[in-house]
């Protein structure tokens, strides 16, 4: 089969087994970004609030039901969902009313959480606005189910995109896609929440940097502003890490480059550019906005959401929960190293192409600069860190690539040579 064909069918297989589990998902950001959907396709705050609830109470339920059929005790008792689903509907009306009479009735979103825990969702209106085909052709629980499917499937195409831009072998890229279905990218990404429209748009900017470097420069450097465009509708906070991470990375590149007496070239300095521009805009843009701003983020971490007093004095406080976070984190990784070993792998195969690895590690450093605004070692998943297993994704297949144009036939004397790999 031609390439784009083999792209299909690993795209057909990983949704096709994504039927397994089309309930249940949910995290409880999900019914902040359904119940904002909900609003933008018309729905008044009540009948949002129905339609979400339901939703969130039938995964609880179909989780819960799955959960006592395997109880090596409990396996016997009786079905638990319309015990689950009505207490779940109790708590969660209770509130979302309690809020409503006490006039939380502004924005897109169902009061569920406290009104300034609630901005913080108001500011993101990229992945409701998305859902908002699905939910309307689908309903709520197919609709979500569709869209993880479209945006993880899609991560896995772009990964391929960007493999085969810088003339890494077939097999390889399409390892590289299988790799992003496999590994936690698909995972998270198929979670209806915000992390998967993140990594696809991510992976867009590595995609037009590569493109940049391999000689389309125009295309290329389009692609990755519109995609730092789109991550400040989806989560302005990783428009802001990725345009940081990329302008560092080029300026390093720049540097190295003409300390080694080699010009710098046109395309790392305009990529450099374009994340400097990006962080820029998006601090300007959301303080003209009036987006939450990194005190609200920190008194949101440091309270509960929000569901405590405000501290005095969140500095202090959050720079020593950082240094407990990244104890913790560092000897979870010691007892299970398979990120430590991917990254490692991820690495080895980035240093392969000096240029392009440098702004491959910043879009996967982006992970860890958002697990440092959130440490919180009971998120679940590690979805904040998600980001940086691009780096294995996309390093694997080009550490892997001597290996398999090694296996290939050199072409005989005349014939078109392979093309140079971009550096």
């Amino acid at each position: 089969m031609r390439p784009r064909a083999w792209v299909l069918v690993l795209a057909a297989v990983f949704a096709l087994l994504q039927l397994a589990n089309v309930t249940g998902r949910d995290t409880p950001d999900t019914k902040n970004y359904l119940a904002y959907a909900l609003s933008l396709s018309g729905r008044d705050k009540r009948a949002a609030a129905e339609a979400t609830i339901d939703y969130v109470c039938d995964g609880r339920a179909s989780l819960a039901r799955r959960a006592q059929s395997v109880h090596v005790v409990h396996f016997h008792r009786p079905d638990p969902t319309a015990r689950v689903t009505a207490g779940c509907r109790e708590r969660e009306w209770r509130t979302v009313e309690t809020r409503l009479r006490a006039g939380q009735t502004g924005g897109h979103t169902v009061p569920f959480m406290p009104e300034r825990f609630m901005r913080i969702f108001e500011v993101r209106p990229g992945y409701p606005a998305f859902l908002v085909p699905f939910v309307a052709a689908f309903g709520v629980t197919w609709g979500l189910w569709a869209a993880s499917v479209v945006i993880a499937a899609a991560g896995g195409v772009l990964a391929f995109l960007v493999l085969r831009t810088l003339a890494v072998p077939v097999p390889l890229a399409l390892t590289g896609q299988a790799l992003y279905y496999v590994l936690p990218c698909g995972t998270t990404a198929m979670r209806p929440m915000t992390e998967g429209l993140l990594l696809a748009w991510t992976l867009a900017a590595l995609w037009g940097g590569a493109l940049a470097l391999r000689g389309r420069r125009r295309a290329g450097l389009v692609l990755a502003g519109g995609s730092l465009a789109a991550l400040f509708a989806v989560k302005h906070s990783q428009a802001l890490f990725l345009g940081v991470c990329l302008a560092a990375a080029g300026a390093l590149i720049a540097v190295r480059r003409r300390r080694r007496g080699r010009p710098a070239g046109r395309e790392v300095p305009a990529l450099a550019a374009i994340g400097a521009g990006a962080a820029l805009g998006t601090v300007v843009l959301a303080r003209l906005l009036h987006y939450p701003s990194e005190s609200d983020s920190l008194q949101d971490l440091l309270t509960g959401h929000f569901a405590r007093p405000d501290r005095e004095h969140p500095w202090p406080e959050f720079w020593r929960l950082q240094g407990n976070f990244w104890g913790e984190w560092l000897r979870r990784q010691a007892w299970q190293p398979l990120f430590a070993a991917a990254l490692g792998a991820g690495v080895w195969g980035a240093l392969r192409r000096p240029v392009f690895g440098g702004f491959l590690v910043a879009a996967a450093a982006t992970g860890f600069l958002t697990q440092a605004a959130h440490p919180d070692i009971n998120i679940w998943g590690e979805r904040l860190i998600v980001l940086a297993w691009l780096l294995p994704v996309v390093g694997i297949p080009l550490l892997l690539e001597p290996v398999a144009r090694a296996r290939v036939p050199v072409p005989a004397q005349g014939h078109a040579s392979r093309p140079e790999p971009v550096r």
